[in-house]
């Protein structure tokens, strides 16, 4: 008896430290919830100031931050929520920050009923062009 539970514990800590130290590679494929879950467990923490979201890897050409450093500018950064999302996408799917400030803005429009091209999809909508 003693042997089988032995063996049970040894089976499973070989495939938890597999799963594990593979989890880049098969975490993308799982649903969105059970992805922020895994992501949640562990922490990552946020810039709050422009300077830290620059070395945080928060710019690129197309969002350039340079210049609200030069400037002085005082604020706290960029949006707390959205810049831990970015980085769970770029940690995740392994994509640069362009990339994944379009994934995210695609999951919001999405969220909010406006289609990928900006226009809502309610049904009652009226545009005047």
């Amino acid at each position: 008896m003693a042997y089988i539970l032995y063996s049970v514990c040894l089976v499973s800590l070989i495939v938890g430290t597999v799963l594990y130290l593979t989890r880049a590679h098969w975490v993308p494929y799982m649903p969105n919830r059970i992805q922020d879950a895994i992501s949640g467990l562990s922490y990552t923490r946020v810039p709050t100031t422009f300077m830290g979201d620059v070395e945080s890897g928060f710019t690129s050409a197309d969002f350039d931050l340079s210049s609200n450093i030069v400037e002085g500018d005082s604020r706290g950064g960029l949006d707390q929520t959205a810049k831990r999302e970015v980085q769970r996408l770029m940690k995740l799917r392994g994509i640069n920050f362009d990339e994944a400030r379009r994934v995210y803005m695609e999951q919001r429009f999405k969220k909010n009923g406006i289609g990928a091209d900006g226009v809502p999809r309610d049904p009652k909508f009226v545009s005047f062009s």
